[in-house]
């Protein structure tokens, strides 16, 4: 099975207060973009894959890391233009065949990755491999999970993992796995998402500093006219981000002079997107 794990954005992004848990609580609008997208493949065993032979004829060890476990039932093989520096068996498509190995009796899988959305952009893109990870997972072994119980799993890799198993526009408070859909009207509107190329931010820079607000009327401010946000719908992030990185804040105003009704950083950065009339 074959899938595109698509990105995400944040309309709006509010640090409410720091928990005793060392998490802090957020409330935030998760938008799906699919313009960018990695492509992920799982198959069982020794079934036919229809994405590895491209990818082993288009990168090389430079670009592409394996990895299998100790049991020698997972086999994982990310490919990255820019290179994988991080382990792939710590990767999250890993670590969901992990999680639900705990639970139901998998048989050996190979997962191919390739890994074209940016790497700390603040758009999710390895939340998003995680989540289609599970989803794949759950029909290809019919594991009859419903969408809550796969959003449960997907909360225990990341805060941001469960928006993507329903992949639609929800509300996202707590560490922001605490979802509820949102009707989201941008009809005639486009939505523009803009990388810095060399720009990466770590979520561990963002929340240095970081003030909580205490408080978030996202809901309010959601439901007035779009061109309304530009003065009231904020991202808490880039008051620590655009001092350490100006070259953001300059990008962010060339979107408006470029005429976007508005414009913001997404989650963490370094990524922004730009909202314009059609």
């Amino acid at each position: 099975m074959v899938t595109n794990p698509n990105v995400k954005i944040n309309l709006g992004l509010y640090v409410i207060r720091k928990r005793e848990d060392g998490f802090h609580d957020l409330e935030t609008l998760f938008v799906p973009y699919y313009d960018i997208h990695d492509t992920l493949e799982i198959i069982t065993g020794d079934d036919f894959s229809t994405t590895s032979a491209s990818l082993f004829a288009r990168y090389d060890d430079e670009t592409m890391v394996q990895g299998i476990s100790e049991d020698g039932k997972l086999m994982i093989t990310i490919a990255r233009k820019e290179g994988v520096d991080w382990d792939p068996l710590k990767d999250l498509c890993a670590k969901a065949y992990g999680l639900l190995a705990a639970d139901f009796d998998l048989p050996p899988v190979k997962i191919f990755l390739e890994k074209t959305s940016p790497v700390g952009a603040g758009l999710g893109g390895g939340s998003a491999d995680a989540a289609f990870a599970l989803r794949m997972m759950n029909e290809i072994f019919d594991l009859k999970l419903t969408d809550e119980a796969l959003a449960d799993y997907a909360s225990r890799l990341g805060s941001d993992c469960a928006f993507f198993i329903y992949n639609k526009p929800m509300i996202g408070t707590g560490r922001g796995e605490i979802l509820s859909p949102y009707d989201l009207d941008l009809e005639g509107y486009e939505l523009k998402v803009i990388v810095p190329e060399g720009v990466a931010v770590s979520t561990a820079e963002a929340y240095k500093g970081i003030k909580p607000s205490g408080e978030s009327n996202l809901r309010a401010i959601l439901s007035q006219p779009v061109e309304s946000w530009k003065e009231t719908l904020g991202n808490d992030f880039e008051a620590t981000v655009f001092p350490h990185h100006p070259e953001i804040p300059a990008i962010k105003q060339s979107l408006y002079d470029s005429g976007a009704v508005y414009a913001a950083m997404s989650g963490s950065g370094s990524a922004l997107f730009a909202i314009y009339r059609k």
